[in-house]
């Protein structure tokens, strides 16, 4: 590391130890809390510079908030060294500008590490840069103002998810990240094998492929946390996980990734669909209003297309996946080569429906069954139907999936014959106590896509995985 230092007082003096303000822990406390004629010390990064005749100006960032530090020394004081992207050691006086705002006058400066541009380094002072070239650089977006705003609305939103459940009362599970058990039974799921192969062919038992030695399954990374989250619930009532979650399908989409991550709750004792919504509402609506209280500034910097909030104000409405059905045949014009009921529900119709019904977060309800996985209640009134639903919202389609829980032991064996003897302990939960449950997972990257208007999920995480990438 290069270490550049001078007192600008006195460049024949070594910097001065000293004991400066030690309340003033970063950017954010200088603004909130620093006084004027206050010496305080600061570290960061130099965002742009500005040489003026007398003087020097530097806007620095430490990450804490969106807002830069304006930092003023003597021109005769600067340096080759100290250049944009620079990461230095300032200490100074708090001075009032004279438009108003807070900044520092200068006192000791030291500069921990050289950037040179010249070098390689990918953005220029002054420049604006599309999110596909900032992609490139995973190591170094982080320095980037609107990525940091998202890594910052992203750590508000995961403590406001985590402080409203402690508050309904949930109870925090870590779920397995490694599992042997696809739980949507789709088969988009990636293996786990040691890549050591002297090591599997001394463990593995007669009758066993190598695959299955280490831990005598197939055992693969999860699609989700809900099966072993009921079980938890069979106990404790009220629970949640948030964590990551893999699904291995060759997409490359806007919304789609390799390596997500997934707030999924279940409540035992719940016996109608009405009360899950409700639910979802509530976490819905109050966690965005904490996250607009608390960041606003860093959520609207970062939206591409505005987002209108006026759904926090509104009641969700609730179409049944037959409604929803009608709705597109009788629009068919609409899209470019019509409608046939044994389409489906495509990403395309999901944000027609949003759009038909007010442009707010939308309940579709009462699936079909053939189409939804074994775990989801029949519907009493139609036996083709599940007891579960998508929350749709706008720009993106569907971000949370739910169900009731179907508790009938006798009645998932009879209509899903194909479940193996790795879920015998799913139907004992069944057998032992049985309750009538209902939960819910919400794809945490596709929520901040709807707060924040982001267009590419691959933005609002910060090491995106998809198919053909995995840097660092």
């Amino acid at each position: 590391m290069y270490l550049f230092r001078w007192n600008l007082n006195d460049l024949s003096k070594p910097f001065r130890k000293r004991n400066y303000s030690t309340n003033i822990g970063n950017i954010l406390d200088i603004f909130q809390n620093a006084k004027l004629g206050q010496e305080i010390n600061i570290k960061g990064w130099v965002k742009s510079l500005r040489k003026q005749k007398e003087r020097v100006f530097l806007d620095l960032s430490d990450g804490s908030t969106w807002k830069k530090l304006q930092i003023v020394l003597p021109h005769n004081k600067s340096c080759e060294k100290l250049t944009t992207g620079a990461s230095v050691n300032i200490s100074g006086i708090v001075k009032s500008s004279p438009n108003g705002q807070i900044e520092l006058n200068a006192t000791e400066l030291e500069v921990y590490g050289e950037c040179v541009i010249a070098d390689g380094y990918p953005f220029a002072p002054r420049k604006q840069y599309s999110q596909e070239y900032i992609r490139q650089y995973p190591h170094l977006r982080f320095r980037t103002n609107n990525f940091a705003s998202l890594i910052r609305t992203r750590s508000a939103a995961t403590l406001a998810i985590h402080n409203y459940l402690d508050s309904e009362g949930y109870i925090n599970v870590h779920t397995p990240i490694i599992t042997s058990n696809d739980c949507e039974g789709a088969g988009e799921v990636f293996k786990v094998i040691p890549e050591n192969k002297e090591l599997l062919k001394s463990m593995v038992k007669e009758g066993e492929s190598l695959e299955e030695a280490f831990f005598e399954t197939k055992a693969f990374l999860t699609v989700s946390g809900q099966l072993q989250l009921e079980s938890a619930a069979h106990g404790l009532s009220k629970v949640y996980t948030f964590g990551p979650t893999f699904r291995a399908e060759n997409s490359r989409s806007r919304l789609h990734l390799s390596e997500f991550y997934m707030l999924e709750a279940e409540v035992a004792f719940l016996e109608n669909l009405e009360d899950l919504m409700v639910i979802i509402e509530k976490l819905l609506k109050n966690v965005t209003k904490t996250l607009l209280d608390k960041c606003e500034t860093d959520i609207n910097n970062n939206q591409e297309n505005k987002s209108n909030f006026k759904w926090l104000d509104q009641k969700f409405p609730i179409v049944t996946y037959d409604e929803a059905i009608g709705i597109l045949k009788s629009n068919q014009n609409y899209f470019e080569s019509g409608y046939e009921p044994e389409e489906g529900i495509s990403k395309e119709h999901e944000l027609f429906l949003v759009k038909y019904c007010g442009n707010v977060p939308l309940f579709l309800v009462n699936w079909p069954k053939d189409i939804k996985p074994f775990y989801m209640k029949e519907d009493p009134m139609d036996s083709t139907k599940v007891l579960a639903l998508d929350l749709l919202v706008p720009g993106i389609g569907e971000i949370i999936g739910g169900s009731l829980r179907e508790n009938d032991c006798e009645k998932i064996k009879r209509s899903h014959p194909h479940i193996t003897s790795q879920l015998d302990w799913y139907l004992e939960l069944r057998k032992f106590g049985s309750v009538p449950t209902g939960g819910f997972g919400l794809g945490f990257e596709r929520y901040l896509l709807f707060l924040t208007g982001t267009q590419n999920i691959k933005d609002v995480i910060p090491f995106p995985r998809w198919p053909h990438n995995c840097n660092m």
